[in-house]
């Protein structure tokens, strides 16, 4: 059961943003600090990556744990209530993330996803990022 009427919850949701969300500020701080330099929403490429690095050909995605399906998240916990309806919704973007992951390694972008679960812990995340590109500098054949 839900703690708001039905009228609530559906302004509480129409506020929930898709660009420049505390999390993805966070991972583009980070990423800036290593000295990584990247564009944002590029609409050219399958499902605008929120950021993309073109000079190593990396796109990274960052995703809400419950919107996109992070699996054994605790934050991806479906409703109780309107079942259906949030079944659909959800399974469509699992569905569209994963076609549009598809369409940009087709295009040979390398593509990395962050969990808004993930970026509390600053240190775990940018061991994360820092191996992403050291593997991609060493399938390039570059010394690291």
């Amino acid at each position: 059961m839900d703690v708001f009427p039905r009228e609530k919850r559906s302004q509480i949701m129409s506020r929930v943003g898709g660009k420049n969300t505390k999390p993805e500020i966070a991972v583009r701080s980070l990423l800036h600090n290593l000295g990584y330099r990247f564009r944002l929403h590029r609409k050219d490429l399958p499902g605008k990556p929120d950021i993309t690095l073109p000079k190593h050909k990396v796109v990274i995605f960052v995703h809400g744990c419950f919107w996109h399906g992070h699996a054994d998240c605790s934050r991806s916990k479906r409703p109780s209530t309107n079942d259906e309806f949030w079944r659909k919704k959800l399974d469509k973007n699992i569905e569209r993330d994963k076609a549009n992951i598809i369409s940009l390694k087709q295009l040979g972008w390398d593509v990395f996803t962050v969990w808004t679960c993930e970026v509390a812990d600053t240190n775990k995340l940018k061991s994360k990022l820092l191996s992403l590109f050291e593997r991609r500098q060493k399938d390039a054949g570059y010394e690291v």
